[in-house]
C-alpha cells in the first residue's frame, strides 16, 4: 500500500518512491497539512469487484468509474473531477458489514448519474488523484472565504469549513441520490438494508455540535425524512430477491479494515485484535504493525506464517516484497513482486512495485520499462509510474526520454512551467515524427492552450 501526502493545496511535486500500502511524507510537518491518498491493489480491487454490479445498475462502465481511498480518520466520501468516488479510510473502518460499504458507494454512485459532481475546472479531469484533492480543498477554501488567493494558501482552520461549503449537496440531491443507490442495489440484487444501517449510525450525530460532527454528516446532511423515505423503499418489494453477499466478501471487509489498522495506527493492533484471535485478518494486522513499528524479525516471521498459510495470495507476496524493500533487503523483494505479479496479471500497482524493486537493485532496467508500460495502460493519472520511467531511462542514459516522462508527471501535477521545460528539451533529441517526439509536441501544445485560458 501506498500514501502520498500533498502540501496544503499545491500540486504535489514529489514523493517517496516506496511500495504497497506505506505511510511516507513529502516534507517536514507534512503530516498536519492534509489528507493521504492511498493507493492500494488488494483494497482497491476488493471495492471494485463487490461495486461493479451497482455501478452496471447505474448505467456506467466499471472502467470508467475509479475509486480513491483517501487516508483520513474523518468518516467522508465524495465525487469530484469526473466519475471519481473518494472515499475516506475512516468511513471504511466504521462500516460493519460490506453491504454498508457499497450502500455508501451506490449513493455516490447516484450523485455522478444525477449530474451533482462537485464543479471544478475541466482540467482537473487530466489531473492526478492527489492534485485533484489539493485543488478541491483550495476551490472550496477560495468559495467560502471570497479569496481567490485563499486556493493556494488555505490554513488548516478554514480547510473543514471550506470542504463542507464546496463538497456539501442539497438535501434534495442527498434525497435523490439516496432513492438513485437503493435502485442500484436492487437491480444488482443486493440488499439495500446496509444503507439503512449506515444512514442510522449518522442519524445521532447530528444531535452533536457541528464540531463534533463527522464529515459525511456535515456534507451529506441527514434527516428523518431522509431515512423514513429509505425504510419505505426497503418494506417494499423491490429487495425480495435480494440475496445475502458471499461469505468470501465478509473475510475480504474483515481484511481491508486488518490491513488499514496495521498500516495507519499499528499502535492499535493491540487493542482491536485480541491476543487469542487467531482469525487471517488479526494475523494479517498483528504482521503489517510489525513491520510498521520496525521490528524486522517478528514482521518477517509473521509473513513467512501467512505465506506459508496462502503461498498463491498476491498480496502476501507484495507485502512480503515491500517489507523486504524497506528492510534494506531489495533483491531478496524481487521473487516475491514477480510471482505477485504473475498470480495478478490485471494489477497495475503490483507492476509498478516490481519495476520499482528492479530499478533499485539494478536487476533489469528493460524489464522494469516494460512493467511499467504496462502499467502505465490503465494508472494514466499516476504521476509516480512516469517519475519511475524517467527515473530507469536516466539511468540508461536516455535523457530524452526521461525528460518526456518529467514532462508527464509535471503535467498530471499541474505544473505546467516546468512539463513545458522537460518537453522541450525532450523533443530536441527524440526523434523527430517518432511515437515520443509527437507526444512532446502534444504537451507543448496542452500547455499552450491552457495559458491561453488562463
Amino acid at each position: 500500500m501506498k500514501l502520498f501526502r500533498r502540501r496544503g493545496v499545491r500540486p504535489v511535486l514529489g514523493f517517496v518512491m516506496v511500495t504497497g500500502l506505506l505511510l511516507g511524507t513529502v516534507g517536514d510537518g507534512f503530516a498536519q497539512n492534509g489528507p493521504t491518498l492511498i493507493r492500494d491493489t488488494e483494497i482497491e480491487k476488493t471495492i471494485e469487484m463487490w461495486s461493479e454490479p451497482v455501478v452496471r445498475a447505474a448505467g456506467l462502465d466499471p472502467k470508467s468509474v475509479n475509486f480513491i481511498l483517501v487516508q483520513d480518520s474523518s468518516l467522508n466520501a465524495f465525487v469530484a473531477g469526473g466519475q471519481n468516488v473518494f472515499i475516506y479510510t475512516g468511513l471504511i473502518q466504521r462500516t460493519k458489514t460490506p453491504e454498508e460499504l457499497i450502500g455508501v458507494i451506490a449513493h455516490e454512485l447516484g450523485h455522478i448519474s444525477g449530474g451533482h459532481l462537485i464543479r471544478t475546472r475541466q482540467a482537473l479531469e487530466e489531473a492526478s488523484y492527489e492534485t485533484i484533492l489539493g485543488a478541491l480543498i483550495g476551490i472550496g477554501a477560495a468559495i467560502a472565504t471570497g479569496d481567490g488567493g485563499a486556493a493556494s494558501a488555505v490554513s488548516m482552520g478554514s480547510r473543514s469549513m471550506a470542504e463542507r461549503r464546496f463538497m456539501a449537496f442539497s438535501r434534495v440531491q442527498e434525497s435523490s441520490a439516496d432513492q438513485a443507490g437503493l435502485s442500484y442495489m436492487s437491480k444488482a440484487g443486493l440488499n439495500g438494508a446496509g444503507f439503512l444501517s449506515f444512514m442510522k449510525q449518522m442519524e445521532n450525530e447530528e444531535l452533536l455540535p457541528a464540531s463534533q460532527q463527522s464529515e459525511y454528516v456535515r456534507t451529506h446532511p441527514l434527516t428523518r425524512d431522509r431515512i423514513q423515505a429509505v425504510e419505505t423503499v426497503l418494506q417494499g418489494n423491490s429487495f425480495d430477491n435480494a440475496k445475502p453477499v458471499p461469505a468470501s466478501w465478509n473475510e475480504e471487509h474483515a481484511r481491508m479494515i486488518a490491513k488499514l489498522v496495521g498500516f495507519i495506527t499499528p499502535e492499535q493492533v493491540p487493542w482491536v485484535y485480541a491476543d487469542r484471535d487467531t482469525s487471517m485478518a488479526a494475523r494479517y494486522a498483528r504482521a503489517i504493525a510489525a513491520y510498521r513499528q520496525n521490528r524486522v524479525t517478528d514482521a518477517l516471521g509473521q509473513m513467512d506464517a501467512l505465506l506459508k498459510d496462502e503461498p498463491e495470495n498476491p498480496y502476501f507476496n507484495e507485502l512480503k516484497g515491500q517489507m523486504l524493500v524497506d528492510f534494506g533487503k531489495v533483491k531478496e523483494a524481487v521473487p516475491f513482486y514477480r510471482k505477485a505479479v504473475t498470480l495478478d496479471a490485471d494489477a497495475p500497482l503490483l507492476r509498478v512495485s516490481y519495476a520499482h524493486a528492479l530499478i533499485e537493485s539494478n536487476s533489469s532496467l528493460d524489464e522494469a520499462i516494460t512493467q511499467l508500460q504496462k502499467a502505465l495502460r490503465t494508472e494514466t493519472r499516476s504521476p509516480r509510474v512516469h517519475r519511475l520511467l524517467a527515473t530507469a531511462y536516466g539511468k540508461q542514459g536516455n535523457d530524452p526520454m526521461a525528460r518526456l516522462h518529467l514532462a508527464e508527471e509535471a503535467l498530471l501535477q499541474r505544473n505546467n512551467d516546468y512539463a513545458k521545460r522537460q518537453a522541450e528539451v525532450a523533443a530536441q533529441g527524440l526523434k523527430k515524427g517518432s511515437a515520443p517526439w509527437i507526444r512532446a509536441q502534444d504537451i507543448l501544445s496542452h500547455v499552450e492552450q491552457s495559458a491561453d485560458k488562463d
